[in-house]
């Protein structure tokens, strides 16, 4: 799904802002998935990606199909795709590198976020230097 030009007047009228996808990499199987999630969903505009307080280590990843752009988002063009990330997870996911894995029966979204420096022993949440020196 590609930002069109109503989409991005909306991000500006909203207080967003339109960049280049350079916040955010997917690899080529995390970017057939999101594909396979927004043909199955054509009402959704793209992804929601950002990060909520939650787990043992602080941070969570979201991952969802955005619905609207909010206030304050910013839009992101990743290989074609709508990247919808609110202004409170911007510094934390940006230079995230989103892979898709299959292990056995089980599949999941996978982050090489290079602003994590520890998370969780069961991976489901990480740190930043920030929260460390805090």
């Amino acid at each position: 799904m590609i930002a069109d030009r109503a989409g991005a007047t909306a991000a500006k009228r909203l207080g967003g802002a339109i960049m280049a996808g350079m916040e955010v990499a997917f690899t080529p199987a995390a970017r057939a998935r999101v594909d396979q999630f927004l043909a199955s969903h054509p009402d959704k505009i793209g992804l929601r990606f950002g990060v909520r307080r939650r787990g043992c280590s602080g941070w969570g990843y979201v991952v969802e199909l955005a619905d609207a752009i909010a206030v304050g988002d910013t839009v992101l063009e990743v290989d074609g795709v709508r990247v919808l990330v609110d202004a409170n997870s911007l510094p934390l996911i940006r230079g995230t590198r989103i892979d898709y894995v299959r292990q056995g029966l089980n599949a999941q979204f996978v982050f090489d976020n290079p602003n994590a420096v520890d998370g969780c022993g069961c991976g489901e949440s990480f740190t930043t230097a920030a929260d460390h020196a805090g």
